[in-house]
């Protein structure tokens, strides 16, 4: 499918070509793969909708630096809804990390889209704004904390943007797996995420870093138009997106479903499979069950 700007993105289905939608969104430096453990479990019973974001995946990568923003991100989604449900049809969409962020930043851009389209939302070790407040890539005293901002800002901006030369693969490695990966994760979960980051173009890391980390300053996206239920996952020992930037989502959403904190790392979703498929399930069934009352 194409976006509203012209750029292509790659979409898959699964599961039966009648079940009742749900539209998984990957984070930064993922793609669809990542939602393995969702797809698996979901597509027995569901439509399973996962797309890749511009710059990652199959998805086409912009090179120009115009063609990464928050409307964008927004846009994409739309335009995936737009293709993947019929005519009057709402789903379950859900969203990790960046993938919760094009949730509600399309929520805020596109108000009557979100009755149209959504029945329920999950946000999944995400944020909505105050990006790098938290962020644990180092403790320094609190007269140095403005200073630490500003370095993790830069820091991460440039090693999203950098390509993965064969020299540093281990630095970058333990790097990645320290700031999306809980310590008492399985091996492998570390290994498909560094996976993933390094195969994603570093044009998209790069546009995409930039426009989080510039975008989501201490301003928040606002969840006003969020008028369905949402269900809100944080994780514990997230270093990325730390447990306070989800009870703050949990604070502010309108129509708060349930929150969830998990134990482990920034990667829920691989870490923690079965609950966060349980969760996933409960909320498609509760909205199901009130579809059929009303």
């Amino acid at each position: 499918m194409r976006s509203a700007d012209g750029t292509r993105l790659h979409a898959r289905v699964f599961g039966p070509d009648d079940g009742y939608p749900i539209v998984l969104a990957h984070g930064i430096t993922c793609a669809i793969e990542v939602w393995a453990h969702q797809i698996a479990d979901l597509a027995g019973d569901y439509r399973v909708i996962a797309y890749d974001h511009r710059g990652h995946g199959r998805s086409e990568t912009p090179r120009r630096r115009n063609g990464y923003s928050l409307n964008h991100l927004a846009a994409d989604l739309d335009s995936v809804l737009d293709a993947a449900l019929a005519p009057g049809e709402r789903a379950v969409i859900a969203g990790h990390s960046m993938g919760g962020i094009a949730i509600t930043s399309w929520s805020q851009r596109y108000p009557r889209r979100v009755a149209q389209c959504a029945d329920a939302v999950a946000l999944i070790n995400t944020s909505t704004g105050d990006l790098l407040r938290d962020v644990q890539l180092a403790r320094v005293p609190a007269a140095l904390a403005a200073t630490r901002v500003r370095t993790a800002g830069s820091l991460l901006k440039t090693f999203g943007a950098t390509p993965v030369p064969k020299l540093a693969d281990r630095a970058n490695r333990r790097f990645v797996g320290y700031l999306a990966v809980g310590a008492a994760a399985e091996p492998e979960v570390g290994e498909l995420v560094y996976r993933l980051f390094a195969t994603t173009p570093p044009a998209g890391r790069g546009g995409w870093a930039r426009v989080l980390v510039d975008g989501l300053g201490a301003q928040h996206i606002s969840l006003s138009n969020l008028q369905v239920p949402t269900l809100v996952i944080g994780s514990t020992q997230d270093r990325l997106l730390p447990i306070n930037a989800s009870r703050h989502i949990a604070d502010n959403a309108p129509q708060l479903a349930e929150f969830v904190e998990l134990p482990g790392g920034h990667c829920a979703i691989l870490e923690c499979p079965a609950e966060v498929n349980r969760r996933l399930r409960s909320l498609a069934e509760g909205v199901g069950r009130q579809r059929i009352s009303s």
